[in-house]
């Protein structure tokens, strides 16, 4: 039943992430749906207009969300926080696995959102039935546990002949057989439009919870387990045999992000500094919590691959303190995800310090662009942020345009103080010309690279050149930084077209969206390549900021990033004399350059034995087959490794390990040892019913690019549609008894969202058929969906999309217990959910429209943008007036918390640009925005209703 809604009475807020302590449970990354919330007071000054909010605001199927299936959610996830959703006339059912909400049509309901967090006894902790304990394990030892109502622990401890006076562990038992394990259910539902349709909800919904059987850890930790938030698996509950994995067509790959934030203060994962680490002799797993202790806790057991180790002889002292320490304190026997401060042994050379050598283009183009001076400006005012905890980190800055400019920093306090430039016109074999002040330390030279930083705007001011020897530039970098490695940092707003790595203007637009635009996404030079590669091999890696008006070869630069653990980032048209442009490259530049990076960073991933890494996507450079090199890691990137079954799996469930030795900014050398275990089955029904749809995504959201970049877009697209039709058709025959009862297109629930994801996947910038995307957008896009983190490569994939105009009450303003800023519910992206009358938000974590609707009042329009005339309203990038206003206020507190990642799980420096779009104005704005309402038909692409009726065409034929 609808029932009239005001402008503010629709929807509900969402809830906030917590964060990793030691004292608390990991939060979940991403938060379910909220319940939805709303109040019944009217704004009288919008009463009467065509600004009215009746039940046709969000009319239509598209708008609601499905009822869910029977049986309601995952054994131990969280009750049902209110009524569940329903369509007009029908009877509601539970959802699945999410706290329920009131349609939208009735805004008198409002109710709290509350989520569980990933620290959650089902998912984080292997001992199920425990209740987890608050504080860390104490030097109570089992009496602790017993206080905590941990049970039979005294019990095991006494099977195993151990006194009660010395804290032992309790002993992994007798697994039973991976067939007598009760997993997650299988919750069928039907899909189709006429079904339980995807609902933009189902995307805030935590994977599939991992249920291990009881006493799989030798802690009792709810940290035992990894959070998703740094690995995540394709599979929570993966097939014991490889014929079982094949048969089920779903991939078995890892989601790895190795760090949850840009910053060690906000990714708190204990650190053990005693430099005792407990490794196995034979497969080199990391001691964690699935490890058993043997013969008294003198031994203990590899959960890899089984063989018997010693205990190292100082498990258990405090070498600083000359005491015995509490082993169960040790955070690596109660944290899945922890570091170790590495020993001499794990260096080939001492720590190296950071540096960053940065390389101006000084064509014309970077120079009356503004690019120059605003990094210049920009690195001047960022230097207190810079890591140099350790006073070691060193600068050094290059210009390039038809020759090579270096610049001599002498120290401070001497004789003369100025900067000298010399100039190299040599590009073949370019050399060094001096051995010294070319690389500086950053606090012995402060001052003079301030005054250097100062004047070099003045320095090119009147360069004529539009030539750029970028190639030249980079070898010579190279030559300068190689024996100490670190990073290449380029800032270039032209296409190299001189010297070595020449490249030539080569987009065709006759060529776009035609079989043959493959060729303008390969790589135009060789070199591009090779000299990456060998850059990785001396621990030099390279950033490329890219901001040409002008095709600028995308497709070929980007491969320096690529393989050296770098990023390309690309700012289109960019200008410093507009303002929007300024500021956000200067917000993210000044966050790139605090960012913590790890130095001379190897990443490597130990299984179960039976099991084996097969494939390794993301930036960085395969050294050997399971070696991933990376010269500086990045804390904005996640990678997928592929999973292989070489051997048939007997234990009840397999463990998969990560390991990062890093050196960190501070000259640190450290190793990050995340632990995921995961059940075993033998039942294809629990490996559909613990399949994360999310995971799954961010998998082919990988082999698509490199489908797209070997075989073609069209080739890309066609796999990524073959292999929904290929899932659906498996688990028809499979699972689905032969037959879709009354002409469904029936799918697991928690995978209900994996047709919607994909259609956004093959609509997205980088492989979405169109003529109308240049080739430099089409390959910075391609590298995103190759190395965003989950949370974000799903928002970029399937984006957000807000109405503002009739937000709830609380939406906007700070949470009353929380303070986080209550966002309005999601809306699925279809225009059936627009209203002419209406103010809307879409983001897409990359860039933000607001969509005025044509048909927008004045009222609404003084409010949030202080103009009655939307026709005086500037369109395009723009940043939203401060005005005294409480919708004003408001708008500005959702965008600003759209943009936040941080509520994410992830780290990111990226600040979305901002774009207002009136449906009435100019038309090409207009089209780009509605390129992003997924479930729409536009541009050559099928509507989510069309898609998903010719999935079921294909599967029911």
């Amino acid at each position: 039943m609808a029932s009239p809604q005001s402008p503010y009475q629709k929807g509900a807020p969402d809830a906030e992430g917590g964060q990793y302590s030691q004292d608390a449970s990991y939060e979940q990354s991403q938060q379910a749906a909220p319940a939805a919330a709303g109040g019944k007071k009217k704004r009288d000054r919008y009463a009467g207009q065509a600004y009215e909010f009746g039940a046709g605001a969000n009319a239509g199927l598209a708008g609601q969300p499905p009822p869910a299936p029977p049986g309601g959610q995952y054994p131990g996830a969280a009750a049902p926080a209110a009524a569940g959703y329903g369509y007009p006339g029908q009877q509601q059912q539970p959802s699945y696995g999410m706290p329920q909400q009131p349609q939208y049509a009735d805004p008198s309901v409002q109710s709290p959102s509350a989520q569980p967090a990933y620290g959650q006894p089902q998912y984080g902790a292997p001992q199920a039935g425990y209740e987890p304990p608050q504080p860390a394990y104490t030097a109570q030892g089992a009496a602790s546990m017993l206080q905590q109502g941990v049970q039979g622990v005294t019990q095991q401890f006494s099977q195993m002949g151990m006194g009660s006076g010395t804290p032992q562990p309790q002993q992994p038992q007798q697994q039973p057989p991976a067939t007598q394990m009760r997993l997650n259910p299988l919750q069928p539902v039907d899909i189709s439009m006429q079904g339980q349709p995807f609902h933009v909800s189902d995307l805030d919904q935590p994977p599939p919870p991992i249920i291990l059987p009881p006493n799989s850890s030798v802690t009792p930790s709810p940290h035992a387990n990894c959070p998703p938030k740094y690995v995540r698996s394709t599979l929570n509950a993966m097939p014991t045999t490889a014929s079982l994995l094949k048969k089920s067509k779903i991939p078995f790959a890892l989601i790895i992000q190795p760090y949850a934030a840009l910053h060690d203060a906000e990714d708190d994962v204990p650190v053990q500094y005693d430099q005792v680490i407990a490794r196995c002799r034979r497969c080199r797993t990391y001691m964690n919590p699935f490890a058993s202790f043997l013969d008294h806790s003198h031994r203990w057991r590899c959960n890899m691959c089984n063989l018997t180790n010693d205990v190292p002889q100082s498990f258990d002292w405090d070498s600083v303190k000359q005491q015995s320490v509490d082993r169960w304190q040790r955070p690596e026997l109660n944290y899945a995800v922890s570091e170790f401060v590495a020993p001499q042994e794990y260096m080939v050379r001492a720590p190296q310090p950071l540096i960053y050598l940065f390389m101006f283009d000084v064509s014309h183009a970077g120079v009356t662009s503004g690019l120059l001076a605003t990094a210049a400006r920009c690195i001047l005012e960022s230097l207190d942020r810079i890591p140099n905890a350790d006073r070691r980190t060193r600068l050094g800055f290059m210009a390039v345009d038809s020759s090579l400019h270096y610049f001599s920093i002498p120290r401070d306090g001497g004789e003369n103080n100025d900067a000298k430039m010399l100039v190299v016109s040599d590009l073949d074999e370019p050399f060094l010309p001096t051995p010294e002040d070319l690389l500086v330390n950053m606090t012995e030279c402060r001052a003079n690279i301030e005054s250097f930083l100062g004047r070099l705007q003045g320095m090119f001011a009147n360069t004529t050149t539009s030539s750029s020897a970028m190639g030249s530039a980079l070898r010579a970098g190279h030559k300068l930084i190689s024996h100490v490695g670190g990073k290449i940092v380029v800032l270039s707003a032209s296409l190299p077209n001189h010297g070595f790595g020449k490249l030539e203007m080569r987009e065709d637009k006759k060529l776009l969206g035609t079989s043959k635009e493959n060729s303008l996404l390969q790589t135009q030079n060789s070199f591009y390549k090779s000299f990456a590669v060998e850059c990785s091999k001396t621990q030099v890696s390279i950033d490329m900021f890219l901001f040409s008006a002008q095709y600028q070869d995308v497709a070929s630069l980007s491969n320096l990033p690529r393989y050296t653990g770098g990023q390309t980032y690309f700012y289109p048209a960019w200008n410093a004399a507009r303002t929007e442009d300024a500021i956000k490259f200067a917000t993210e530049f000044s966050d790139y350059l605090s960012s913590e990076i790890g130095l001379e960073a190897v990443l490597r991933v130990r299984t179960t034995t039976g099991l084996r890494p097969s494939a390794f996507y993301g930036n960085f450079f395969n050294r050997s087959s399971d070696l991933c090199a990376f010269p500086a890691m990045p804390r904005d990137q996640a990678y997928v490794v592929e999973i292989a079954i070489d051997e048939n799996i007997t234990k009840a469930f397999a463990c998969l390990q990560v390991g990062v030795l890093h050196t960190t900014c501070n000259g640190e050398r450290r190793i990050r040892v995340m632990t995921l275990s995961i059940p075993t089955t033998q039942n294809l029904a629990e490996v559909y019913a613990s399949a994360d749809q999310q995971a799954i995504t961010a998998y082919f959201a990988h082999k698509a690019v490199e489908r797209a970049l070997s075989s073609g877009l069209d080739a890309a697209r066609d796999a990524i549609q073959a292999k929904m039709i290929e899932l659906l058709q498996t688990y028809k025959k499979e699972l689905g008894g032969g037959n879709m009862g009354g002409g469904g297109l029936q799918f697991p629930a928690n995978l209900r969202a994996l047709p919607m994801l994909f259609l956004g996947l093959m609509k997205n910038l980088g492989l979405r058929k169109s003529a109308q995307i240049p080739t430099d957008l089409r390959s910075a896009a391609l590298c995103l969906l190759s190395t965003l983190p989950l949370p974000l490569l799903i928002q970029y994939i399937y984006p957000r999309l807000y109405s503002l105009h009739d937000m709830p009450d609380d939406a906007g303003l700070p949470h009353p217990e929380t303070g986080a800023i209550v966002m309005p519910p999601s809306l699925n992206l279809t225009s059936q959910n627009i209203v002419p009358f209406g103010l809307y938000l879409i983001d897409d974590g990359q860039t933000q429209f607001l969509w005025l609707g044509r048909d927008a009042v004045p009222a609404l329009v003084n409010d949030v943008f202080g103009f009655e005339d939307k026709n005086a309203l500037k369109q395009g990038k723009t940043s939203l007036p401060v005005i005294d206003s409480d919708m004003n206020e408001r708008v500005r507190a959702v965008v600003e918390k759209s943009r936040d990642h941080k509520g994410k799980g992830c780290g990111s420096i990226v600040v979305p640009p901002l774009y207002l779009i009136r449906e009435d104005g100019e038309p090409s704005l207009r089209l780009w925005a509605q390129t992003l309402l997924i479930e729409d038909r536009a541009d050559q692409g099928v509507s989510g209703a069309q898609f998903v009726g010719m999935l079921r065409e294909k599967v029911l034929s």
